[in-house]
């Protein structure tokens, strides 16, 4: 069970069961636990060389026992996502836990990953449980429906899920390269039913620099 004990620590309370947790995130924890490091995000041989071919990079620990184990990386926010079958699209650089029964992988973002300097695949989480991911400052999560589609900046996007497009938009042009562009040359532009994860930051990216 994830639940979150201020903004930025996860609490995990576990009666046997599991959880995958990136490396290194443990912060304290009581009762009993086990810790192993899971090779390619924990998804075996198969998604090793996936990850590794995508450059979608994940270094993940297994947790077991019994107890609560309390997690967090850099005070960074901590927001708690639950999934009923669907599939949530995460930067790996995100994503703290996931329940142990969610499959993660990755998948093709193409220009918009290019853009946030994130290469051209991200990670994705689907089953039914829990994740958690981080934002740098609490994050809000923005609806978007076949009547209003977002527009989000490559810098400040954290994760999607639902049925959701999207595609990336640009308005560079002569005058960019000029130095007058008006700052956003760059967005992301989803489309259809579902909730996307922004951040009150920014992160350095190739976008941002145009």
């Amino acid at each position: 069970m994830f639940r979150l004990q201020g903004s930025k620590v996860l609490a995990v309370d576990m009666t046997g069961d599991a959880v995958k947790a990136k490396n290194g995130s443990m912060v304290a924890y009581d009762g009993e636990m086990a810790f192993k490091k899971l090779s390619g995000g924990g998804e075996g041989l198969r998604g090793m060389v996936t990850r590794r071919l995508t450059g979608e990079q994940m270094t993940v620990m297994e947790v077991r026992g019994r107890g609560t184990c309390w997690f967090a990386d850099r005070a960074s926010e901590i927001n708690l996502v639950g999934l009923q079958g669907d599939k949530l699209y995460v930067e790996s650089s995100n994503l703290l836990a996931t329940d142990a029964g969610l499959r993660t992988g990755t998948t093709f973002t193409g220009l918009r990953g290019a853009s946030q300097g994130n290469g051209l695949f991200t990670t994705t989480v689907e089953g039914h449980g829990q994740a958690a991911i981080m934002s740098d400052g609490p994050a809000v999560v923005l609806r978007v429906s076949p009547q209003y589609p977002l527009i989000v900046d490559p810098g400040a996007y954290i994760a999607h899920q639902g049925d959701v497009r999207q595609s990336f938009q640009s308005g560079v042009t002569f005058r960019t390269f000029f130095g007058e562009g008006g700052g956003e040359a760059f967005q992301i532009r989803f489309e259809g039913d579902g909730l996307v994860y922004v951040q009150p930051s920014e992160r350095n990216t190739i976008a941002g620099d145009v």
